[in-house]
Order: C-alpha cells, then sequence, then structure tokens
C-alpha cells in the first residue's frame, strides 16, 4: 500500500520531469514505472499523463508503453480512465498508426458513465482527427449525438470535433450541416450556439475552397 510520504516524493519527481522537457527521451522508462500496480492512482494518473505528453514529442520511444496505457481505458478509476484516453488522444495525434490496436476500444469510452472520461474522449478524438481525419469520417454520427450528452461540458465540446474534421474534410461534415445549424440557431446554451456555428462556418468556407480548388 502506497504511503503518503512516499507518494509526495514521487508526485515532486514527476513534476520535475514534466518542466524538464529537454530530458523527456532519457525519462520515458521512469515515467512508465510508475504505471505499476505498487503506486498510488494519484502517481499513475500523473504518470499516464505525462507519457501523453512525451508520446506526442516522442511516439516511437512511447510505443512499448502502449497497451499499458490502453489497459487503464477499463480500470475502474474514472480519474485513470479520463488519462488513459487523454494520453492516447497526444499519442495518436503524434503516431496515428500506434493507437490503431486499441482504437475500438477508445471509441466505446464515449459512453463512459463518468462526464469527464466522455469530455476526453472527445478531446482525444480531435487531437487524433487532427493528423487522422480519415478515422472518423464514418463515426460523426456519434460525435453530433454527444451535442445532446447528459453532460454540460460534453456539449459544449462536441461541435468542436465538426470544425476539426470540417477544416480537414469537409465533404464528411457537409451531410451534417443542416442539422448543425438547428443547434447553431436553437440551443439553450450560448456556447454549444458559439461552437455549432464555428464549425458550420469553418466547414463552408473550406467546401467553397476546394469547389474553387477543382474549377482551376
Amino acid at each position: 500500500m502506497p504511503n503518503k510520504t512516499t507518494d509526495k516524493t514521487i508526485l515532486k519527481e514527476l513534476r520535475a520531469i514534466t518542466n524538464d522537457k529537454a530530458n523527456w527521451k532519457t525519462a520515458i522508462d521512469d515515467v512508465a514505472a510508475k504505471l505499476g500496480k505498487q503506486y498510488s492512482e494519484d502517481v499513475k494518473a500523473k504518470a499516464l499523463w505525462l507519457l501523453g505528453e512525451m508520446g506526442l514529442h516522442y511516439p516511437s520511444l512511447i510505443k512499448p508503453y502502449i497497451k499499458q496505457i490502453a489497459d487503464y481505458l477499463r480500470d475502474d478509476n474514472p480519474k485513470l480512465r479520463e488519462r488513459s484516453v487523454n494520453a492516447l488522444g497526444r499519442i495518436g495525434r503524434a503516431g496515428k498508426t500506434l493507437i490503431l490496436p486499441y482504437f475500438d476500444t477508445l471509441m466505446d469510452m464515449r459512453c463512459d458513465t463518468e462526464e469527464a472520461v466522455r469530455l476526453a474522449f472527445v478531446w482525444a478524438c480531435e487531437n487524433i482527427a487532427t493528423n487522422a481525419p480519415e478515422f472518423f469520417c464514418d463515426k460523426l454520427d456519434l460525435f453530433y449525438a454527444l451535442i445532446s450528452d447528459k453532460g454540460e461540458r460534453v456539449r459544449i465540446e462536441a461541435p468542436e470535433m465538426f470544425r476539426v474534421m470540417g477544416k480537414r474534410l469537409p465533404h464528411s461534415v457537409e451531410p451534417y450541416l443542416k442539422k448543425l445549424e438547428r443547434f447553431a440557431e436553437h440551443d439553450s446554451h450560448p456556447v454549444v450556439r458559439i461552437h455549432t456555428s464555428g464549425a458550420i462556418r469553418i466547414t463552408k468556407k473550406a467546401l467553397e475552397k476546394s469547389k474553387h480548388a477543382a474549377n482551376e
């Protein structure tokens, strides 16, 4: 059982590593070791977050630990599920093929009982879609449904996925424009209206640009 004194020391070490980005490459193994069963949930949560950030910069060096990170998607502790989702999103942004073995499980996190995990799911998908929008062309129904999520933060963030996709693959968002307009005009939450309007505007702009390029 981890004790609080040891915990404080380890968390202090992890904070120091977080701030020492110049030496992240050589610290990855040490941080990954903190996912071991002997460490507290606070330590594991910090390690998962840090491994995600390290993976964004050094995806190939994180590769040996991705399965261990992904295993926390099924953890009983919602904070560890959230951090696992976040980490996979950051790693997937830098190296899309690295997270493919866990992609289906990651997509299941949209149904998590905890709002924080569902919110992390949207963020993670936005990260991955930045460089791999093709992964989500047939999954936009899921994000459209999340605009009506019971969690306010999820509702606010879900339209942002359409902005990310609309900028990169606007034709995948085009079938949703009329439905998104209903949220932009009538949703009860002002930020949902703003984010949805932004997604529509960016998608239409990208569609117009694509049309002009095709005519040249």
